[in-house]
């Protein structure tokens, strides 16, 4: 039976670093089922709140929930693929993604991997070493570590960064699929276009603090019908350190 509701609660969170505020009081939750777009410029405090939710820092205030409690890894399946990209270079396509599914319990851990592959346009490259593959590749391989397993919640740091056009349709159609299969989609990206192309909802982060959050529509009716480009040059500026 598939739960209603919010899968995501975020209360009056509030996070210092050695005294430097980042996030100075936020509050918003996403709703099961829907992809969430988590937006701002560098420093805004996407990262931190994200990382905060999965239990990687402790927050100065408030609290961060997933499924109504504290994040839990025996008790939600999440998938997260996080901008800084981590793999074990010197180990093969196939090898390294068969590692992983098996640690995620896969039934045919290389069956699923080789298909993967062969989707995303590398199935050619399952015996090269992963410091072989160019940035794209090891990204497309990372993102199938990341989807693989069916995660309830999935967190997309970046997904496309560095894509050329065709393979940011590939990969943005590969997270359609998992929305209409169910799963709960937070996406931090910098294109707007994907924004307004897949996500439901959305929070405009900006100084530690939400400047715009609500559903995609309700927040360009705010802005009085601008593209989410045109909001974001509005709420940054042209000078935006991007």
């Amino acid at each position: 039976m598939t739960k209603l509701g919010n899968i995501i609660k975020v209360d009056h969170f509030k996070m210092a670093f050695n005294g430097k505020v980042v996030i100075k009081d936020l509050s918003f939750e996403v709703k099961r089922g829907e992809i969430f777009g988590l937006l701002g410029s560098n420093g805004s405090g996407k990262t931190t709140t994200i990382r905060t939710l999965l239990g990687l820092y402790d927050p100065t205030g408030g609290e961060l929930l997933i499924n109504g409690e504290k994040y839990d890894a025996s008790k939600v399946n999440v998938g997260y693929l996080p901008e800084e990209r981590g793999l074990y270079k010197k180990e093969t396509v196939i090898d390294t993604m068969v590692y992983f599914a098996t640690l995620k319990g896969l039934k045919d851990p290389r069956g699923w991997s080789m298909k993967y592959l062969k989707r995303v346009g590398i199935g050619d490259k399952f015996d090269q070493k992963i410091e072989k593959l160019s940035t794209g590749q090891q990204q497309k391989v990372q993102l199938g570590i990341t989807i693989m397993g069916d995660p309830e919640l999935l967190i997309l740091d970046e997904p496309t960064k560095g894509f050329d056009p065709v393979n940011r349709k590939l990969l943005m159609d590969i997270i359609d699929e998992l929305h209409k299969k169910g799963t709960t989609i937070i996406m931090i990206t910098h294109y707007m276009d994907e924004v307004e192309r897949l996500c439901d909802s959305a929070l405009l982060l900006k100084d530690g603090k939400a400047y715009a959050y609500g559903a995609i529509a309700d927040i360009k009716k705010k802005f009085g019908g601008k593209s989410f480009d045109q909001i974001f040059v509005e709420v940054y500026g042209e000078g935006s350190n991007e």
